[in-house]
């Protein structure tokens, strides 16, 4: 198995497929809600609403560079998202996050490990492989969040 295969599957495990390391992933977490419990504030922590749009976001970002765009995402914006105020607004939310989830993937699954070791636009942000397998943590810890405010939320 090549490379952006192997990273392509570990995107997969953490965003909309797998079970293997945590026994679900974000995708599962996120469709069972509802709209109201999405958005619901647990103290100073964010919502899952919050939080899908923040991985998504970033996602989105990086998936535009794969495919020749400029990197136009800044973390000051990584929360600026117009509110979710019904269930139709939370499920764009989600089609969203699920659509960009595998658009990037397959953009991952088909670099070549030539690309994968290039400077990702700056030398400065490292290379491709280092920025996808930290889109993998940052993924992994938030969805470490959204298990944790679920359960705040139903233990209410």
């Amino acid at each position: 198995m090549k490379l952006a295969e192997s990273l392509a599957n570990r995107l997969k495990e953490v965003l909309i497929e797998g079970k293997w390391v945590t026994g679900t992933n974000f995708k599962e977490q996120i469709f069972d809600l509802d709209w109201k419990e999405a958005i619901q504030k647990v103290d100073s922590l964010n919502s899952i609403a919050d939080l899908t749009f923040h991985v998504s976001y970033y996602i989105a970002g990086v998936a535009k560079v794969l495919e020749g765009g400029s990197l136009d995402i800044k973390d000051k914006y990584s929360f600026d998202y117009p509110p979710v105020r019904s269930n139709e607004d939370w499920k764009n939310l989600i089609n969203k996050f699920c659509s960009d989830s595998e658009k990037f993937i397959y953009l991952v699954a088909k670099m070549t490990d030539k690309e994968l070791f290039k400077n990702f636009v700056d030398e400065k942000y490292g290379d491709y492989h280092r920025n996808i397998d930290v889109i993998i943590e940052h993924t992994y810890y938030h969805l470490g969040q959204v298990l944790l405010i679920k359960k705040l939320i139903k233990n209410r």
